[in-house]
């Protein structure tokens, strides 16, 4: 029998405000307790010290010590994963990215006042990231022994049974009907390559891309993430890769070359018109609990690129990605896993690899060659 333990979190912002929203908003989970806030990173440390959190949220701007110098301190003091708290400015988006380089596991994005639909989407991403966060294998530790391992298997299971029950889990059926009839061309010259990430993923992606020619095949990728922060993130990693790197928005062609990226609380779906592959953005509901969901972006990729299709799932926790790895798999795609060892945390590799949907698994430093290997380069 499973035994639940609860996530210990310790909220760190200098608004009062902030500070009890997020304590509502983590509560409504049965697996997250908060244990503590403090109002600057000087209070947070003393708390430390005698509460020991699982997971922190921190703020990003905040008075007599700014969010990414505590959280270097964190990282190389007494590391705890970080959950950064940052609002949609965009020069908070800028930021917050930074500080995934220095260590942080993920981002949320500050609760707000909205629709009752909002603030339970809101309330579903920020407690699923905290959960997912303090699963999450810091500085890429050395494999775990098989006693670890089995724990921390215990541990997810809990965590990924219990979860937040405002909302029913739909599956991709709530965008588009499952690919029963292939509208993918027989054979092409031109590849589509479909990537799929959580957390840990942002890194991931960066030295994934990184490593793939500037004239490889179009690449599509669903990165869970908040609205907003997806803009930033693409136009990082554009400056850091070969490949052109941006934003996906409705109608984008998907062109050797080019990598596009879901934008934040939107899905994102490719699909066909004659030899021309595209993409279309759309509203929608959370689909496996997210939005972007990889689980769309993978069934429309079996749905039309079919056997010219390579498909790519990383780092992240949870199932999304697993049921349309699977349908790619099926409709005779090529498709890859991250192994354990490289991933932040081994929940939707190891899902799509219990459904079957996964040829090969690759640590992260091999996922760029096996795809230009399975693109025919």
């Amino acid at each position: 029998m499973i035994t639940k333990k609860k996530v210990r979190v310790l909220i760190v912002d200098d608004s009062a405000v902030v500070r009890q929203t997020m304590e509502k908003v983590l509560s409504s989970d049965p697996m997250i307790e908060v244990i503590g806030h403090a109002p600057d990173p000087f209070v947070a440390a003393e708390r430390i010290k005698t509460l020991v959190p699982d997971v922190i949220t921190l703020d990003v701007e905040m008075p007599r010590m700014d969010g990414l110098t505590f959280l270097r301190k964190i990282m190389t003091q007494h590391p705890i994963p970080v959950v950064m708290c940052s609002t949609l400015a965009t020069e908070g988006s800028e930021t917050a990215l930074k500080a995934l380089e220095y260590g942080a596991v993920d981002i949320i994005t500050k609760p707000k006042m909205g629709t009752k639909q909002f603030l339970e989407e809101a309330c579903i991403s920020i407690c699923d990231t905290v959960k997912a966060a303090s699963m999450s294998r810091l500085n890429r530790l050395p494999a775990a022994t098989p006693a670890t391992m089995a724990a921390r298997s215990s541990r997810a299971a809990a965590l990924a049974h219990s979860g937040n029950k405002i909302a029913p889990k739909l599956t991709a059926d709530a965008m588009m009907p499952p690919p029963t009839n292939s509208h993918a061309m027989i054979q092409t010259t031109e590849k589509v390559v479909a990537v799929g990430a959580s957390t840990g993923g942002t890194e991931a992606l960066r030295e994934f891309l990184e490593a793939m020619p500037g004239d490889s095949p179009g690449i599509v990728i669903v990165q869970h993430m908040p609205e907003n922060f997806t803009k930033a993130f693409a136009n990082r990693l554009n400056s850091l890769c070969d490949m052109t790197i941006k934003e996906a928005e409705d109608n984008d062609s998907v062109v050797r070359g080019r990598v596009l990226i879901a934008p934040g609380s939107k899905h994102m779906m490719l699909k066909r018109s004659g030899a021309r592959y595209f993409v279309e953005v759309r509203e929608g509901p959370l689909v496996s609990r997210h939005r972007p969901s990889v689980d769309v972006l993978f069934r429309s990729t079996a749905r039309y690129a079919g056997k010219n299709a390579v498909g790519v799932i990383m780092t992240g926790m949870g199932d999304d990605g697993a049921r349309g790895m699977k349908e790619m798999k099926d409709a005779g795609a090529f498709n890859i896993a991250q192994d354990e060892n490289s991933c932040v945390v081994f929940g939707m590799p190891t899902e799509a690899i219990k459904h079957k949907g996964v040829d090969v698994v690759k640590p992260l430093n091999q996922i760029a060659q096996e795809v230009l290997r399975a693109c025919g380069r």
